[in-house]
């Protein structure tokens, strides 16, 4: 009997095989492609589990048979691409089960999209602050997956910071609550006789053994999603444990999670957005040291090639904005008498936005902004009096990755150095370096990025029709991870490892850190069934030998 009639009796949800939906389920984001040879469909918790006993009752019939899960499929890591069972979440398990605003908090499924539950939450005056620049086409199911983070993570966090509750499925088939657990709780779930209790015996284990090499091991910047995030499971000073810590970005190589409960915030009601324009970088550490004592919302970036994209597809982020062309264009009228000031196109654009309960205090804080700016006389800045004015900036700033995947149509967005994180304060000499790189191998490339953190996105564009183009990829992923780690940053602050940067992880952390790495996803998932090849025993070979060309 084939698979898939073998699925479709076990589970409830669909199973399909047709040509066009596993074409459709071997791309992401990335540049890879890999093609599933079943895509299923699950309806609901007690499916997931059927697979995950499906998979181990034909783990020794069909070797290398896996789950890997997917949600909103915007991955730009090769992430939820699999050879076997593609697990898709949006077509049925795409509920928001809970809204409660009294306590500040939801409870969803993987396969809710964000926009779908901003449309909920919105009305209750709640946000989830930490959704990404894809927020429009991305689902939470990969926003949990990869420790999501974006324009408003400067003053909110993470999505790690937002889970407060994970229902998954684990290697032995059974669904099981994660939660921050005090001492006492946690004695309690080692005692227990089943596969929890061995979980929870063997990750304290673990992480009381090397407490302070994993401590240590922490990067040194804002905000990372390389590896596992071991460091923030055990606290022996809060006396605390909580493995939602470990779930939040391991990109479903743990188990699959079936329903999570988030923390939802009020944001200040009142917002304002100022733009920097700049001729030059030296002056961006500077200034963002300046910025952060006044708690802007968000320090977001881009260049001037992205400025360049912007304004050659204008008609496209006109449509995307809800207006015409001609209305939209010229409400860059003032943007280009600034560009007639700087004789061309600044070399970066800054968008800082402050968001506070008054009018008055967002007065002062543009008068402090204004007032630190006076010895910065190369930099123009220009105050933006309506959120219709200031939206045409974010749009420009969310849709730059999208329109490049679509619209240019010699070359395509090619990213495998799009996430890197350093300390602000070495941007002036680190970016030349990575751009050196870049040009050195004839690639071009636009960045956007988190200024305020360090955190910056590259995308190369590239024709990877060309075996010369795509041979170009391992050696600058090489050089530019490796001033990565020169500098103490990390290669991937918020996008994850997926296929293209798990191959490194050992290289980033050392062989001790890295071992313990393959001991923690052996804890979880002894047989490798939840998306192998991602996180440990990665292949950079595999990843080459699946570029989309």
């Amino acid at each position: 009997m084939a698979i898939q009639h073998e699925l479709r009796e076990s589970i409830k949800g669909d199973v399909d095989v047709t040509d066009d939906t596993l074409e459709e389920y071997s791309y992401d984001a990335s540049l890879f492609g890999v093609r599933p040879k079943v895509v299923v469909f699950p309806k609901d918790v007690h499916d997931i589990k059927e697979l995950v006993h499906f998979i181990n009752k034909k783990r020794e019939e069909i070797p290398g048979i896996s789950l890997t899960g997917r949600a909103g499929g915007t991955d730009m890591t090769g992430g939820p691409l699999t050879e076997s069972i593609s697990v898709s979440f949006t077509k049925y398990m795409n509920h928001v089960w809970e809204v409660n605003p009294e306590e500040m908090f939801a409870r969803v499924q993987p396969g809710v999209f964000y926009r779908d539950f901003e449309k909920v939450i919105l009305p209750e005056d709640l946000s989830l602050p930490c959704y990404p620049a894809s927020k429009s086409i991305a689902a939470l199911g990969g926003m949990v997956a990869n420790n999501c983070a974006g324009e408003k993570t400067l003053r909110y966090g993470k999505m790690n910071d937002f889970i407060q509750e994970i229902k998954a499925v684990f290697s032995d088939g059974n669904e099981y609550v994660l939660r921050k657990l005090n001492m006492e709780e946690l004695e309690q779930k080692k005692s227990q006789d089943n596969f929890e209790g061995e979980v929870y015996r063997r990750m304290h284990s673990l992480l009381e053994d090397n407490y302070d090499i994993v401590k240590a091991a922490k990067p040194d910047v804002a905000k990372n999603s390389a590896g596992y995030n071991l460091w923030d499971v055990y606290d022996r000073e809060q006396g605390t444990f909580d493995l939602t810590q470990l779930f939040g970005g391991s990109q479903g190589t743990l188990g699959i999670w079936a329903e999570t409960r988030l923390r939802l915030v009020h944001e200040k009601p009142k917002r304002r957005l100022t733009v920097l324009f700049f001729n030059s970088w030296d002056e961006v550490p500077e200034v963002v040291n300046k910025l952060l004592p006044l708690d802007p919302e968000s320090i977001e970036t881009f260049d001037d090639a992205t400025l360049k994209l912007g304004l050659r597809f204008m008609p496209q982020i006109a449509k995307k904005a809800g207006s015409s062309f001609l209305p939209f264009a010229l409400k860059f009228w003032p943007e280009a008498l600034i560009g007639l000031r700087m004789l061309g196109l600044p070399k970066l654009t800054m968008l800082i936005e402050f968001a506070e309960d008054t009018e008055e205090e967002l007065d002062q804080k543009i008068n402090d902004l204004k007032e630190s700016l006076e010895e910065h006389n190369k930099i123009i800045m220009r105050e933006l009096d309506t959120e219709e004015e200031a939206e045409k900036y974010w749009t420009m700033r969310r849709e730059s990755f999208s329109l490049l995947r679509k619209e240019v149509s010699d070359k395509r967005t090619a990213p495998f150095v799009d996430d890197f994180c350093v300390k602000p304060e070495f941007l002036p000499e680190f970016l030349p370096k990575v751009f050196g790189i870049l040009k050195k191998h004839g690639i071009k490339a636009t960045l956007a990025g988190h200024a305020g953190e360090g955190n910056f996105h590259i995308i190369p564009l590239m024709d990877l029709s060309k075996k010369t183009e795509r041979d170009k990829i391992p050696v600058v992923l090489d050089k530019v991870n490796n001033l990565t780690f020169e500098y103490g940053g990390t290669m991937t602050a918020e996008h994850n490892d997926g296929l293209i940067r798990s191959p490194y992880l050992e290289q980033m952390y050392g062989k001790k850190v890295y071992d313990l790495f393959v001991e923690t996803k052996n804890i979880f998932d002894p047989n490798n069934i939840f998306n192998p090849g991602k996180k440990i025993n990665a292949d950079l070979d595999y990843a080459m030998e699946h570029i989309d060309h």
